[in-house]
């Protein structure tokens, strides 16, 4: 493919993806992949539409099939069963994609992945790098105020909503590349911005694994051992193993409380 991509060429690799979004998601969608292209960052859109089934295929994966959880919504759920929410990648020059947030591609000091956020913020897409649990990085969704319940029950944007939505991505196509190219301090703002993200996300994924950590315990703590033992004697717990730090203390606490002596002994 050569050493960069063209743009028409990028533009076809979303194209499978853009179909089944509304008018209005679709027309933000291709702008965001034209815009990311000008700033020096092609992307690809990896999902838009899914459907019901393959939502509660995605939900099963980490649960009761192969693979880690990569969502927490059901079909029906999730905003990408109506067409209303789209996931992206970088898109590297050789036809690959990446997911690394910190990727430079273009040289020019700033993380492709950051880019393409305030590009999308402009658009007026929705960020799941900003919600405050399940961060999703590559998620964006436009949803016009509507909830996933609201959608099903068979509610949809209005016209009006729609018309807007057209006309702001309408607006910042005629004026991209005339009067908002960022300034050098804004660059550098997000990009100061978009770093303590990453640090953030870093932090909450480090207290995340301490904490399934200690949900479930490779072995019985040495101090819970007499405890466990006890209780499982006692009838009150059928096995000792596998269980979380809180669990263990809490059966240690019962047991010097006395709970697992039987009566007359």
């Amino acid at each position: 493919m050569g050493d960069k991509l063209t743009l028409e060429q990028v533009r076809a690799k979303s194209a499978s993806k853009l179909s089944g979004l509304l008018c209005a998601d679709r027309a933000a969608a291709e702008a965001l992949i034209d815009f990311a292209y000008a700033c020096g960052v092609p992307i690809v859109i990896t999902q838009g539409l899914r459907t019901i089934d393959e939502q509660n295929a995605l939900y099963a994966q980490g649960r009761t099939t192969r693979g880690q959880i990569v969502t927490n919504a059901r079909g029906g759920y999730s905003y990408h069963n109506f067409g209303v929410a789209i996931d992206f990648a970088l898109l590297l020059p050789d036809g690959g994609v990446s997911w690394d947030t910190k990727r430079d591609g273009d040289c020019d000091g700033l993380a492709d992945w950051g880019e393409v956020v305030a590009q999308a913020k402009r658009l007026g897409w929705d960020w799941g790098g900003d919600w405050r649990s399940f961060t999703d990085l590559p998620h964006f969704e436009m949803t016009f105020g509507l909830s996933t319940a609201d959608y099903r029950a068979g509610k949809r944007p209005t016209q009006a909503q729609l018309d807007a939505a057209l006309a702001r991505v309408k607006a910042l196509k005629e004026t991209e590349g005339e009067d908002d190219e960022m300034t050098t301090e804004e660059k550098a703002k997000i990009a100061e911005q978009f770093k303590a993200l990453q640090e953030t996300v870093e932090t909450q994924t480090k207290r995340i694994e301490t904490l399934e950590a200690r949900a479930k315990m490779g072995a019985i703590p040495t101090w819970a051992l007499p405890a466990c033992e006890n209780a499982k004697k006692a009838g009150f717990i059928d096995t000792t193993a596998d269980g979380s730090y809180d669990f263990y203390r809490l059966v240690t606490l019962l047991d010097r409380a006395g709970m697992f002596v039987k009566k007359g002994a």
